[in-house]
């Protein structure tokens, strides 16, 4: 029998002051992606037919399988957090400049820098492409089962090295910092503790980027803002970046917001639950491998736990429901490739929307003829042939 979806309302506060992030902080951020000669505006895709289909007023889908050339979102943060590292290296401040910082001068002078992570692969896969970038080197550790196809996406970049460990993610983390110490080189992580901040949380201020086009996207073609937001978590880093900008800027009238995990390995959904990080040991398994993480980041948890209206732990599935929705959609609506880990939010609303055994829940979230839901597509087929095998089956 499928495990079901299970739900934890939030209790969000909304303070008209609230600021994660100051104002110049987003501009430098924003201003260093647009001078990146690969930056380009990540498509902001409407489905007004599936959103008729499930009685909502508007279904938004930021697809960001067209970011940079990666196949996922995360190279908004590695960019900036590697770009902010050597600006400042070079004695700099504000907002770091692509032209100066890939000058060749620039790049002999980085060449032999070394930038560490660990990943379940879109990160890892970042940091070696800004890495390279900019003249550098990166080092990367993955989890015990990465998916080859993930591995090789990475040593792709720059014959870049990778170690497949035996390790769970956050093992994985710890090792990637001890050997980054050792060997005097750089961490670049997604997630940090009171010691390491400054990287992890300029890897976050990156992801404000996609939500910021969002709005603006949303703008130029008429729209209102949205009503609702599903925000998927592994570590928390990107969930709590993009709702901390979209609190700061819709603050009169903020999303009901929905964080979503995999139920196997559901750190933000515990952590809420117990009032207190929570950390979740093992090897959990779930085909969901970039939010395959059993501890939430302390840096953007406080942003999950104050403003998040729902907490969501989501078998696998209701993400394969997502990419079969999003693959083969209604009738006139554009398809989205969207991965194990891009899909989750999608196939969660459809969830709540047609199983009569979640109207009540539906209607306490305010999901109804009113409701305009903004999701985002964190990635496309990054595993292809286990993306083809699930968008083929029939459930």
């Amino acid at each position: 029998m499928a495990r079901e979806v299970a739900l934890l309302a939030g209790a969000p506060v909304h303070h008209e002051d609230f600021r994660y992030f100051t104002d110049e902080e987003l501009s430098f951020v924003h201003a260093f992606h647009r001078s990146i000669p690969q930056y380009k505006e990540t498509p902001l895709v409407s489905l007004p037919h599936l959103a008729q289909k499930l009685g909502l007023g508007n279904i938004f889908i930021k697809d960001e399988s067209k970011r940079f050339g990666l196949n996922a979102f995360k190279g908004l943060g590695a960019s900036y957090a590697i770009a902010k590292i050597l600006w400042e290296d070079a004695g700099f401040s504000g907002a770091p400049d692509y032209a100066v910082l890939t000058a060749p001068e620039a790049k002999e002078k980085a060449r032999e820098r070394i930038f560490v992570t660990a990943t379940d692969g879109n990160h890892g896969k970042s940091v070696a492409w800004a890495s390279a970038l900019f003249g550098c080197k990166a080092r990367v550790y993955m989890p015990k089962g990465s998916k080859e196809s993930r591995v090789q996406a990475i040593r792709s970049i720059n014959d870049t090295p990778v170690e497949v460990t035996e390790l769970n993610y956050d093992d994985a983390v710890r090792l990637a910092a001890s050997w980054a110490s050792k060997n005097g080189q750089t961490l670049v992580q997604d997630t940090g503790t009171a010691e390491y901040a400054k990287i992890p949380r300029n890897i976050a201020l990156g992801y404000t980027t996609m939500a910021a086009e969002t709005l603006e996207q949303m703008k130029t073609a008429g729209n209102e803002a949205p009503t609702h937001v599903f925000l998927q978590a592994g570590v928390g880093s990107m969930a709590g970046g993009v709702l901390a900008y979209l609190e700061q800027k819709l603050i009169k009238n903020p999303p009901y917001a929905v964080v979503v995990e995999p139920d196997t390995v559901a750190c933000v959904f515990e952590s809420a639950k117990a009032g207190a990080p929570v950390a979740i040991g093992g090897n959990p398994e779930t085909i969901m491998a970039g939010l395959n993480c059993g501890e939430p980041n302390p840096l953007t948890w406080p942003i999950l736990r104050d403003v998040a209206s729902c907490y969501a732990a989501c078998p696998d599935w209701v993400t394969e429901l997502g990419m079969r929705t999003l693959a083969h959609p209604a009738q006139g609506d554009e398809a989205i490739i969207s991965g194990e880990s891009g899909a989750v939010g999608l196939g969660l609303l459809v969830h709540l929307c047609l199983s009569p055994e979640m109207r009540e829940q539906r209607l306490q979230m305010g999901l109804d003829e009113n409701a305009s839901v903004l999701l985002f597509s964190t990635e496309g087929d990054t595993d292809p042939e286990a993306y083809q095998s699930i968008i083929r089956e029939e459930k």
